[in-house]
């Protein structure tokens, strides 16, 4: 491993340095878009669901055919017609747009039952892979970039259960980053860049602490 520095054994990183490299490297990066992520992950006996991001729409075709909300979805996964509908989706209300376009797969598993889910939260969005090549429900009257979080549980299930296929799975309709839908559904394990961030992070932390004490 590459060494970012060299110090004689008994010194370490100045205080403010080191307080300095702990935050720049726990600190989220700029970016210019933020594209919408789902996290699909069991937690102990439970499927749970978490998406957060936002929808540049252009190039998308509106499918509602008039002013008010045109879409009803039911709150359910279905893995093998690529469907699924997180958020605060009271079924079959008319809540929804509806945008066509996009490109990617029609399934995310093999579950053909249409599963209701136990509890949702947040704003509604829905994907469906399967119907007219690939269509979006976002809120009624969404601006594209508007920021989105959303949510949803299913009580007593696994992936296996629903009929998910672990992986990552995207939908697209232009080049920009914040132009697509992305599924991670995964098994409840950490990410190793995400662990070793905090671990290195929690090792600058703690010479930072251990400083303190010997000058104290």
């Amino acid at each position: 491993m590459k060494l970012l520095f060299t110090a004689p054994r008994n010194r370490i990183l100045p205080a403010g340095a080191a307080l300095a490299a702990a935050i720049a490297l726990l600190a989220p990066c700029a970016a210019q878009a933020t594209p919408y992520v789902l996290k699909l992950v069991q937690q102990g006996s439970n499927v749970v669901a978490i998406g957060s991001g936002a929808f540049d729409l252009s190039g998308l075709a509106n499918r509602d055919g008039g002013p008010g909300p045109g879409y009803a979805t039911y709150a359910a996964i279905q893995p093998s017609q690529g469907y699924l509908s997180v958020g605060l989706n009271p079924s079959w209300s008319l809540i929804f747009d509806g945008y066509s376009g996009l490109t990617g797969p029609a399934a995310f598993g093999s579950g053909d039952a249409q599963t209701p889910e136990t509890s949702n939260a947040g704003d509604p969005v829905t994907i469906f892979g399967s119907f007219n090549g690939g269509f979006l429900f976002v809120p009624h009257g969404y601006v594209s970039d508007a920021a989105l979080s959303s949510s949803a549980t299913w009580d007593n299930a696994s992936l296996a259960s629903l009929g998910v296929t672990p992986g990552t799975y995207t939908w697209i309709w232009g080049t920009g980053a914040d132009q697509s839908f992305t599924l991670d559904a995964f098994k409840s394990v950490p990410e190793p860049a995400a662990l070793g961030m905090f671990g290195f992070g929690t090792l600058l932390l703690g010479a930072f602490t251990g400083l303190r004490r010997r000058t104290a």
